[in-house]
């Protein structure tokens, strides 16, 4: 019995070895990737899977799925090493999994059909290839984080999502998950590493496929990826000034003088407590929203309410604030101005998006500017713009922070002015603070 599990394992590691060899063969700009995933055996499992450190194979099911079409195991290598190079289990945790799983699967086997490699083609593919040109017509570019939006805007049924799952599963997540008691396993390679791993791929695939088609989809997912991602909470405090908030000053105040002077002069405090603090309190600020086509009004009010929500609940707020929600698409549609929670609740409950034109920047800080000179704003430290990132910028350097927000990275958008800060925000991360 045991020379014989010796022998299936041997012929599955010979199997995998041709696997490995015909990726490397034929995309050499995989090399550090496929190097650095470990084949580790899981016998009786029936099925592939990785935890970003480990190919997981079952030798008895290589054998058999080699014997009925040599292709699905090269297929299936290629997939999960794909999983691990856009990082798409280092996000499991915070997700709703089944659609995750869906949409992380959907988006390898598009990179996969995209890169027509007749050595992985499989007898489904055509099936497959039909169903992406119907997501690629509702979604645009195929990236897992892209089809999980629409998934979770659009829910499937359970016939669709087993019909999905029948085209493009390949490999089981469970390892995705946090290890028991929830506490993350510590793997070999981390979140960071593979980061570094997908972007040495970007890089040496410029060269790799120069006038070369069918790799726009890698291209896509390894941008989504690579792409630096912020804590919009730490972005936020650029927009903190220096001010005075009515509080008692416990680092001035001494209690040991100011109680002896009421125990031995009746009423009469020897110091009086110093009521004023300096503290780092947002007071005036500008929040502009591009009311263009391409802005959806929902992710516009959860972008709202996430600016509103963070700087509230850190304390960050004086008591009166000075608020200004422009809106604005090729010129000033509206100006709300909120000095206090119920301005804001009311805004949001009431308030319209009006607009919905073409993109230009520049009247807005036209707006703005004259709102300073007319003695609007005592210190106006900052403006966050939140768009598509397709208008025209203001030349001029302006004199407080400003700070264009995008929910994607895109790079046929021009570039934002120097003086100015980039930031892509996460929409599942806005529509998960906003229930």
């Amino acid at each position: 019995m045991a020379a014989e599990e010796s022998r299936i394992q041997a012929l599955a590691d010979q199997i995998l070895t041709l696997a490995h060899d015909d990726l490397l063969m034929h995309l050499r700009f995989f090399d550090m990737a496929l190097a650095q995933l470990k084949w580790k055996e899981k016998a009786k499992t029936g099925c592939f899977a990785t935890d970003g450190q480990h190919l997981f194979y079952d030798p008895v099911y290589v054998l058999k799925a080699y014997q009925e079409n040599p292709k699905y195991i090269t297929r299936s290598y290629l997939h999960v090493l794909l999983h691990c190079i856009f990082s798409h289990g280092f996000q499991y945790n915070k997700l709703d999994t089944d659609d995750w799983d869906l949409a992380a699967d959907i988006a390898v086997e598009n990179v996969i059909l995209d890169l027509k490699l007749e050595s992985v083609a499989l007898e489904e593919d055509a099936d497959a290839v039909r169903k992406l040109r119907v997501l690629r017509e509702d979604i645009g570019s195929l990236t897992a984080e892209r089809i999980y939006r629409y998934f979770r805007h659009n829910p499937i049924t359970p016939r669709e999502r087993e019909e999905l799952v029948r085209l493009f599963a390949r490999d089981v997540h469970s390892p995705w998950r946090n290890g028991d008691g929830g506490k993350q396993e510590q793997l070999e390679i981390t979140e960071e590493q593979w980061k570094k791993i997908s972007e040495r791929v970007k890089a040496d695939l410029k060269s790799f496929t120069r006038n070369k088609s069918g790799a726009e989809s890698l291209e896509k997912n390894l941008e989504e990826t690579t792409r630096d991602r912020y804590d919009y909470s730490d972005i936020l405090r650029r927009f903190t000034v220096m001010g005075e908030d009515i509080r008692v000053n416990d680092d001035e105040f001494d209690y040991i003088y100011y109680t002896y002077g009421l125990e031995h002069y009746g009423n009469l405090p020897l110091i009086e407590p110093l009521e004023y603090k300096e503290t780092n309190k947002v007071r005036e600020f500008v929040i502009a929203i591009d009311t263009s086509a391409s802005c959806r009004g929902a992710i516009v009010k959860a972008f709202l309410r996430k600016t509103y929500s963070i700087l509230k609940g850190s304390e960050n707020f004086f008591h009166r604030v000075n608020v200004h929600i422009v809106q604005c698409d090729s010129q000033v549609q509206s100006d709300t101005k909120i000095t206090n929670d119920e301005d804001f609740d009311a805004f949001m409950r009431y308030g319209k998006l009006t607009g919905f034109g073409a993109t230009d920047f520049r009247p807005v800080f036209d707006y703005v500017e004259k709102l300073r000179l007319q003695g609007e704003f005592e210190d106006l430290k900052g403006l966050i713009y939140f768009t598509d990132g397709y208008g025209i910028y203001p030349r001029k350097m302006p004199p407080y922070d400003v700070i264009f927000a995008f929910l994607e990275e895109d790079g046929n958008r021009a570039p934002v002015p120097p003086w100015s800060m980039k930031v892509v925000l996460e929409e599942e991360a806005l529509e998960e603070d906003n229930g």
